[in-house]
């Protein structure tokens, strides 16, 4: 996605924003658009912007009740009912395919209390994984800190390799494809098939009943279960693409969860994205 195609992205995540807000983050400049990665709204706080190397604000008024909730109803199109499943989990899927992170007081029947709300401008960055490459799909883990960039990185892997082979997405967040109303708004290669909004574990092995994919894609090994799909996928005879949250292979390595990933060797190899999003790539032994 270009520059022109990134701050398109960010105008349209504007329209998601009370209309007393949306002017204000009309103000950016053309780049701080294009860079910008949420819009982050706080209760008692003025809107704010995230960018690569932090979060900051450009004053104005503080958040309401009203203002989060008009945001919440313009998020869900005015039908909180049809998204409380995913409202469970802590989000909403917005049109246009922007994630939403919903922070606030939950209770037994979901969302009590909204206290703040994060849009997330999804972007592709095409080309970016072009240097990783090979002419035959290698189970790879990119590893960063929050915020590091795994997920774009990944999207961008995917795209290249649905080109030439079938890549299966478990996208249990809709943060790859960012699907809206059943259409991907991202890019991801003609190859490529995408389950969204089921726990990563449970569409992995879907999608390998049944889509027969030679790549299976997920963000974010998180828990016990997610490494156990990937275990399954890679015993499958299936190349696996994956994220997860790390500042080093070293550090990963400390971490119970997933030393089985090193002593099954499951991935071949990884690339860790540093400070300014530099790539490194090592081979996994």
């Amino acid at each position: 996605m270009e520059e022109s195609g990134r701050i398109e992205r960010f105008d349209r995540a504007v329209l998601l924003l009370p209309y007393a807000m949306r002017e204000r983050a009309r103000e950016l400049g053309r780049q701080e658009r294009a860079e910008c990665e949420e819009l982050r709204l706080r209760i008692g706080e003025c809107l704010s912007f995230t960018f690569p190397d932090g979060e900051r604000d450009r004053g104005g008024d503080r958040i309401t009740r009203r203002d989060l909730d008009y945001a919440f109803e313009l998020c869900t199109g005015a039908s909180a009912y049809a998204s409380r499943e995913r409202i469970s989990e802590g989000f909403v899927t917005a049109k246009g395919g922007y994630r939403v992170g919903l922070a606030g007081q939950y209770g037994e029947g979901g969302l009590v209390r909204l206290t703040g709300l994060s849009i997330r401008v999804s972007r592709e960055i095409r080309g970016c994984a072009g240097r990783f490459l090979r002419e035959k799909p290698v189970s790879t883990l990119i590893i960063s800190p929050p915020g590091g960039g795994k997920t774009t990185l990944l999207r961008d892997l995917i795209r290249l390799t649905g080109e030439n082979f079938r890549v299966s997405v478990c996208d249990e967040r809709g943060e790859l494809a960012c699907l809206w109303e059943g259409a991907p708004t991202m890019d991801l290669g003609r190859r490529t098939d995408v389950i969204d909004g089921v726990p990563k574990a449970r569409a992995a092995m879907m999608l390998i009943r049944s889509m027969n994919p030679q790549v299976i894609a997920l963000d974010e090994i998180t828990a016990p279960e997610d490494v156990s799909a990937v275990s399954a996928a890679a015993h499958c005879g299936v190349r696996v693409y994956a994220t997860v949250h790390a500042e080093s292979l070293g550090e990963l390595g400390e971490k119970p969860l997933y030393r089985s990933l090193f002593s099954e060797r499951i991935f071949e190899r990884a690339i860790i994205i540093g400070k300014g999003r530099e790539y490194t790539e090592a081979a996994i032994v």
